[in-house]
């Protein structure tokens, strides 16, 4: 695996520069308590998806953190575009991270400090067509994170530890289950087909509502595909005809097998299935339509 870092340009509180040379405080409340927020734009094409979405996301988890708004929607654009036109690649993925900024550390939250604000472009590194074919092997693993799921933060270390799980055992993604019911994944919303009806977990503080939670919602409209959010049970996704994942990097993608046991039913038994296939192609069609 190359760890090297990406060769691009970065922002970093009104400054553009070599994402390589970029600094801040060791005293930011983002290095310190992780007290910061974030957000993943796909670009394809060198246009942004959904990007709208993105911000509203960004702006809540903002709300939820009392974190300011720094700039206006209209200036995080200007921004996008300057560091997309100085990658070299069409399809990127676009970070942004807002931290409450630099303060001496104390766990109450300061006042009148200024957010950090940081954001780079990258070469988007897309799914590649046999990955799709075979779908992704995911484990189970209980969902032992904090209670405030619903905040995009960048204290992310019970997804680390809930990815490393599925690492570990080879597998591209954990599944993890409070109370016996699904949550999500350690970095993807979870769905499950049942009776040909795309059903996902309800909106709750433990749970991430994904930006593409709502584009899913107007893709089974547009495919004529059930659409549900619900209470899932742990035996629901065990037994399900389909398991999904949802992510900016993943979009969509089939899960295969499930602890080591295929998914589905039938001949379609640990192979994608038609309700992944429709939604894949209708996400396609989204990518061309829905960004700017």
């Amino acid at each position: 695996m190359n760890h090297s870092l990406p060769d691009v340009q970065c922002y970093l509180n009104g400054v553009y520069g070599p994402l390589v040379e970029a600094k801040v405080s060791v005293m930011d409340r983002g290095f310190i308590f992780g007290d910061g927020v974030y957000e993943m734009v796909p670009v394809y094409g060198r246009r942004l998806f959904r990007f709208d979405a993105h911000m509203e996301r960004l702006e809540r988890s903002m709300a939820k953190l009392r974190i300011d708004p720094t700039m206006a929607r209209a200036e995080w654009l200007d921004i996008a575009r300057r560091l997309i036109d100085g990658v070299t690649a069409d399809d990127q993925w676009l970070y942004l991270q807002v931290t409450r900024g630099v303060a001496p550390r104390n766990h109450v939250m300061p006042q009148g400090i200024a957010p950090t604000v940081f954001a780079y472009s990258s070469a988007a590194q897309l799914l590649m067509p046999e990955q799709r074919h075979h779908g992704a092997a995911c484990i189970t693993a209980r969902d032992f994170r904090w209670e405030r799921g619903d905040i995009k933060s960048t204290s992310l270390l019970g997804n680390v530890l809930a990815r490393q799980i599925s690492a570990d055992a080879g597998a591209t993604e954990t599944i993890m289950f409070r109370d016996a019911h699904l949550t999500e994944a350690s970095s993807s919303n979870v769905w499950i087909v049942k009776e040909g009806a795309l059903l996902g977990p309800p909106k709750s503080e433990h749970v991430l509502e994904g930006v593409r939670i709502e584009l899913l919602r107007e893709l089974c409209e547009e495919c004529g595909i059930g659409f549900n959010l619900r209470p899932i049970a742990e035996d629901e996704v065990m037994s399900a005809d389909e398991i999904i994942l949802s992510s900016a990097t993943k979009e969509v993608l089939a899960v295969t097998t499930l602890d080591h046991q295929p998914v589905g039913h039938g001949a379609l038994r640990g192979k994608p299935g038609p309700v992944y296939a429709r939604l894949y192609e209708a996400y396609q069609r989204a990518k061309r339509l829905q960004s700017i």
